[in-house]
């Protein structure tokens, strides 16, 4: 397990971390969420000590990170990183070697994932000479070269096409599996959404909502009605405690306010004709995390 224990980093009087605090376990990908400014990226630095903590501390397995953990975690930056002269084969085997991985098994390992990612241009081609996406997808390598269990990446679904997205989420997935601890921020919700486990949403250097990302769409209260006869949803006009949240294919979506909200609406559907559906919808990741932001001040954090 890796723990982020009460960080606090301030610029020029600005709070960029404010006693930030979470958990991320073992065997699972998790999602490190926020806006720009809410102090993701320099928490992220903080395990690797590229930025000096006022105070707090960050934790693997309860102890003290040190240089021989290090060598077992992998860090992607937002920024690219690569050395655009050298060739992907040549960049990936140095990297690996700077883990202390024998040269044959680095360069072993540097073909493999040049193959898995499907980087163009092949294990020869310049860095200098790549695509943002094929640089995006060398810079994952990177991270991966050396089969860290731990892996910290800023953003590294940014500039991939669907399928290299499909492909990196899958290599994820399979180290989670593994047992290595997996985190990772991300702007795109929807991805997060049907892809981890667990997240933790961040906001003016704070953590303002984690858990279970299917604890936290769960909901008691958003429901979908559907009337044959009523496509429209008049019968809900005038409802006490029911709102309306807009209409799909599936049928009004509303919110009550309470269970006996909910009666009204199930009896008022029942009386305009043929209920066709009339259940529980969960809220979108993205309604959780805007809600969870919009409930906090700005005061300008840094991220």
């Amino acid at each position: 397990m890796l723990e982020f224990r009460k960080l606090s980093k301030s610029y020029a009087g600005t709070n960029a971390l404010d006693e930030m605090t979470f958990s991320v376990p073992s065997g699972e990908v998790f999602g490190f969420l926020g806006p720009n400014g809410a102090g993701k990226t320099t928490a992220m630095r903080s395990i690797f000590g590229l930025i000096e903590l006022d105070s707090g501390q960050v934790l693997y397995r309860g102890a003290q990170i040190g240089r021989e953990q290090l060598q077992r975690f992998g860090y992607m930056p937002e920024e690219r990183g690569l050395y655009p002269k050298m060739t992907v084969l040549d960049h990936l085997t140095y990297l690996a070697r700077l883990h202390e991985v024998p040269a044959r098994a680095a360069k072993e390992r540097a073909l493999e994932l040049v193959e898995k990612l499907q980087i163009s241009g092949g294990p020869g081609a310049k860095i200098e000479s790549l695509s943002l996406g094929n640089s995006q997808r060398t810079q994952v390598a990177a991270a991966l070269i050396h089969q860290p269990e731990v892996l910290i990446l800023d953003e590294p679904f940014s500039s991939l096409d669907p399928l290299s997205i499909e492909i990196v989420k899958g290599m994820l997935e399979d180290y989670a599996q593994e047992g290595a601890t997996v985190l990772f921020s991300s702007h795109q919700l929807e991805l997060v959404e049907g892809f981890c486990k667990s997240v933790a949403i961040a906001n003016q250097g704070r953590i303002v909502l984690a858990g279970a990302v299917e604890a936290l769409t769960e909901s008691q209260t958003r429901l979908v009605v559907r009337v044959r006869e009523d496509p429209e949803g008049s019968f809900l006009e005038g409802l006490e405690g029911v709102s309306r949240r807009g209409s799909d294919s599936n049928g009004q979506r509303i919110e009550v306010q309470d269970d006996g909200a909910a009666r009204r609406a199930l009896e008022a559907a029942m009386a305009a004709g043929t209920v066709l559906r009339y259940d529980h919808v969960r809220r979108s990741l993205v309604e959780v995390f805007r809600e969870a932001v919009e409930s906090t001040q700005a005061t300008g954090a840094g991220d």
